[in-house]
């Protein structure tokens, strides 16, 4: 079907009065002209060769499909992410297709249309970042396989970005560089990198410090910058915009709600929707709302001034670490998206984000701390009636529960303050006799 489609793409700048434009095969991160970020840009007139009816169909014959590379969600829509990859240099282990969770009772509690969790968790490594890492580093095992002198990839994180680009990296034998933020990372998101072998820097600073080291190491074009200010990195995660509308046949959400910290997620959801509706694939855009952490919530603070401008803060500490980002490098991408989507931020306490957490938990979910924020946020735009009864919600979740195991375990201990108590779940202990055991049930069951 695309055997006589020639797609290609280019890295392009991001500033309306610059629009320089350079090669994907160029070490570059920001524009040589005015300093802003980088958009990988397609061909979409070379795309719209192929209508939006057909590649709906073609999406449709590859999902799920078993053999590489069509078994992962990224590349089975490969002409649309990075067109001119080739397949014996891609590497990838089968991230993406992950789980619309039906959120059909709480909908109901909530008096909403439906409520759907899209579960990005259920991955390789536990989160959403292997979507675009999966892109990144097949990118660098071509720019290598080809030639460049490419020593070593780097990044800062809060902890997923280093699991995930420590995997794929490991996967493509090429060494890997992670900066960390001190005591600031749960013990599974640590060991993650450890284990497949990353060189792991732990700083005493915090992940915005990180970043500044990262970005001056990676001045250096052997090493090649692996955050989600390089935007090969958004190629991957715009992949979630076009699952969710093909697990909803092809029905694009009212309300789509994202955990926002470093803000490369804000824009790569907006750029798969943007792509959809050029290429005839939906008729409209959904809303999109942002929710941060109050103790990390700069772009929540510009949003009340109407974005009218952004001032960068000193995060302090988070439940939700990995958002925990007072100076997010994606900033102007995600205001462009949200002033384009009638975008909304809103923000949560840690009493709201632990709360909603265990909440969504009672419906049969497992959140990560982060995605109790999204879930704060979508309880709290339903109680100002922003999200009304006729609204059908997507919640991102970024990240699997089980990496988050302290945080469960200290809000069932009752160990964060201010929490609602009805959401705790005790352990009952007894001895072994069945008297006992019945006179505990018996209490359960009143």
């Amino acid at each position: 079907m695309t055997g006589n489609l020639s797609p290609h793409a280019h890295f392009s700048c991001t500033n309306p009065d610059c629009r320089k434009t350079y090669s994907l095969q160029t070490v570059i991160y920001s524009c040589e002209s005015c300093g802003e970020l980088l958009q990988v840009t397609h061909d979409i007139q070379e795309l719209k060769k192929i209508s939006g009816e057909s590649w709906k169909h073609l999406f449709q014959e590859r999902w799920g499909k078993p053999g590489f590379p069509y078994n992962s969600g990224i590349w089975s829509k490969r002409e649309f992410v990075l067109p001119e990859q080739k397949t014996e240099n891609i590497i990838s282990s089968g991230e993406g297709l992950t789980h619309l969770f039906q959120a059909s009772r709480w909908a109901k509690d909530l008096k909403i249309q439906e409520l759907y969790i899209k579960q990005c968790g259920i991955s390789h490594t536990g989160s959403f970042k292997d979507l675009g890492m999966t892109v990144l580093v097949s990118h660098v095992n071509q720019m290598r396989k080809n030639g460049a002198p490419i020593k070593a990839v780097a990044c800062a994180s809060t902890g997923d970005t280093s699991a995930a680009l420590a995997s794929y990296a490991a996967k493509a034998g090429i060494p890997t560089i992670v900066f960390l933020p001190r005591d600031k990372v749960s013990t599974a998101q640590l060991i993650q990198p450890v284990s497949n072998g990353a060189k792991v820097i732990s700083l005493d600073t915090d992940f915005d410090g990180c970043m500044k080291i990262v970005q001056e190491v990676a001045k250096d074009p052997t090493i090649y910058l692996a955050n989600s200010m390089n935007s090969l990195r958004i190629e991957g995660q715009k992949t979630i915009s076009i699952e969710i509308v093909q697990q909803l046949d092809w029905k694009v959400p009212d309300w789509i709600i994202i955990p926002g910290g470093n803000l490369g997620n804000v824009s790569a959801l907006g750029v798969g929707f943007e792509m959809l509706l050029e290429l005839g694939m939906i008729d409209k855009l959904p809303r999109i709302a942002v929710a941060q952490a109050r103790n990390a919530n700069p772009l929540y603070l510009s949003y009340l001034n109407k974005f009218e401008g952004f001032a960068p803060k000193i995060a302090e500490k988070t439940l939700a670490s990995a958002i925990q980002i007072g100076n997010p490098v994606s900033v102007k991408k995600a205001i462009r998206i949200l002033n384009k989507f009638e975008g909304v931020v809103e923000d949560a306490s840690e009493e709201e984000l632990s709360d909603s957490a265990a909440e969504g938990d009672l419906y049969g979910l497992y959140n990560d701390p982060h995605t109790g924020v999204a879930l704060a946020a979508l309880k709290k735009l339903r109680s100002k009636e922003i999200i009304t009864e006729k609204d059908t919600v997507v919640v991102i979740s970024t990240a699997n529960g089980l990496k988050f195991t302290e945080f469960k375990v200290k809000f069932h201990n009752a160990e964060i303050f201010n929490t609602n108590k009805k959401f705790q779940n005790d352990i009952f202990k007894s001895s072994a006799d069945i008297k006992a055991v019945y006179e505990i049930i018996n209490k359960i069951l009143k």
